[in-house]
């Protein structure tokens, strides 16, 4: 048995999720070599463009030598038949091959520069070398990971909602985060994705960034608060509990308790907010309603109250 009273109803939603990074990426390498170098070491922080490791270049100097000589035959030639062709010594379309065969030079140096520079592994992101894949001497070819990068300044934590709740989150919307392992601290991020299609279980895929304080890591198990109270709707309702009611809470019948007997009312209710039922009209606050036993009673039965 229970006294209906007043109360306010907390509609919060809680998820849980671990932490991803922000950003992650594989370097690999562009050109296939040998190792000569490697500047970094499991743990240490880059920045997006640093160079990680070199890799072995003397035969791509050695193209690079030969390309820049080409070049300066093709502009030594280039410039006898521009000297010639005015004065009538060589056709136009000698003039043109002459040409072509200068830009081709120009491109292959280009090529060759592109080539050197990529001898150089540089960091695609800033973040933390979470693994280091090489050492000085490996053998490596064009798409070999070298270093696994984390950028875990900002983390993502990835939740599943219920399809009855997404609607009530928004993006950007603030939502408070308690993580296991570290239940002294409080933390809390920002809605950035909301997934518009289900999964097969009919939940969301949500995921809110947090900023890093510097002792969360990914893959960290987290619990999401979303704050989906609906103010003033959830505040001072009348409520009884969902076990009360005769056949269900959609038959709207409870019994109460007046004059030592058990008095089968009709009660018009409102939502229901897991086990507690909102009631519109029949009952008033101080009311004692019967929320075991039920199955025994008849309208008028004489009830004995075990306390």
């Amino acid at each position: 048995m229970v006294t209906v009273k007043r109360e306010n109803i907390d509609t919060d939603y809680s998820a849980n999720g671990t932490f991803l990074p922000k950003q992650e990426m594989n370097q690999s390498s562009e050109i296939a070599g040998r190792i000569v170098s490697v500047l970094v070491k499991e743990g240490s922080r880059v920045s997006a463009g640093q160079t990680l490791a070199t890799i072995k270049r003397d035969a791509i100097e050695v193209d690079v030598s030969q390309a820049q000589n080409n070049l300066q035959n093709a502009i030594i030639d280039n410039q006898r038949y521009e000297n010639a062709y005015k004065t009538g010594g060589v056709t136009k379309q000698q003039l043109d091959n002459s040409r072509l065969q200068l830009k081709n030079m120009q491109a292959a140096v280009k090529a060759q520069g592109v080539r050197v520079n990529d001898t150089s592994i540089r960091a695609g992101i800033s973040g933390t070398i979470n693994k280091k894949m090489v050492e000085p001497g490996t053998v490596v070819s064009v798409g070999t990971s070298m270093f696994e990068i984390v950028n875990i300044n900002t983390l993502k934590l990835s939740v599943l909602v219920d399809e009855s709740q997404v609607g009530k989150i928004q993006l950007g919307q603030v939502v408070p985060i308690s993580v296991n392992v570290l239940p002294e601290d409080s933390f809390s991020g920002r809605i950035t994705f909301i997934a518009p299609k289900s999964d097969a279980s009919l939940n969301f895929p949500v995921e809110i960034e947090v900023p890093n304080k510097g002792n969360l890591k990914a893959g960290m198990y987290a619990t999401a608060v979303f704050k989906t109270n609906n103010g003033a709707e959830t505040q001072n309702m009348l409520t009884v509990p969902a076990e009360a009611f005769v056949n269900g809470v959609s038959s709207g019948q409870l019994f109460i308790v007046q004059n030592g007997t058990a008095k089968l009312i009709k009660v018009t209710i409102g939502k229901v907010y897991g086990d507690k039922v909102q009631i519109l009209t029949g009952l008033t606050e101080g009311q004692q309603v019967i929320t075991s036993g039920q199955i025994n009673l008849d309208n008028g039965s004489k009830i004995n109250i075990v306390k």
